[in-house]
C-alpha cells in the first residue's frame, strides 16, 4: 500500500526528496487508539546511505535499516524492498503514468494519486471479500 507519493524531477537525486517523503506519511492509528507520524523502521537500499538520510532518521527516532556501501550485500534488503518494487510495478500499470502525456504537473500528480487510491481499494476489496474455497476470518 502506497503511503506517502511525491512528485518530483528525474534528474533530481532520491536522498534530497528522502525527508519529503518521510515527512508526508500521514498519521495512523495505533492499536492502542494513540496516533502516530513516524514508522518503527525504514528499509532503504545503497543509494540512500548517506550521512544526512541517517542522522534524519535517527533524529525522528525511527530505526535505520539502510544497506552500508561497500561492506553489505545488498541481498538482505530483497526480503523487504520487493514491496516497494510490487507497488512501483502495479502504478505503473497504469498508462497514463508509464509516459508523462501533461505538461503540468499538478494533472500528473492528480492520476498519480487516483492510481494509488485504485491500488488501495483493489487491496482492501480483496482482503475483505468473502470467496467460498476461503473460510471467514475470525477476529
Amino acid at each position: 500500500m502506497v503511503l506517502s507519493l511525491l512528485l518530483g524531477p528525474a534528474n533530481r537525486p532520491d536522498q534530497e526528496l528522502f525527508e519529503a517523503v518521510l515527512d508526508d506519511i500521514p498519521m495512523v492509528a495505533t492499536p492502542a487508539g494513540g496516533r502516530r507520524r513516524r514508522p518503527d523502521k525504514c528499509h532503504a537500499d545503497k543509494a540512500y546511505d548517506t550521512r544526512a538520510c541517517r542522522s534524519y532518521l535517527t533524529r525522528r527516532g525511527i530505526k535505520v535499516r539502510i544497506a552500508r556501501r561497500g561492506v553489505e550485500s545488498s541481498e538482505r534488503l530483497c526480503r523487504h524492498r520487493w514491496k516497494a518494487e510490487r507497488t512501483i510495478a502495479w502504478l505503473f500499470g497504469c498508462r497514463r503514468l508509464r509516459i508523462r502525456y501533461d505538461r503540468g504537473s499538478e494533472r500528473f500528480y492528480a492520476f498519480g494519486l487516483l492510481a494509488c487510491c485504485r491500488l488501495s481499494f483493489n487491496r482492501y476489496t480483496d482482503q475483505t471479500t468473502r470467496r467460498p474455497d476461503q473460510p471467514l476470518l475470525a477476529w
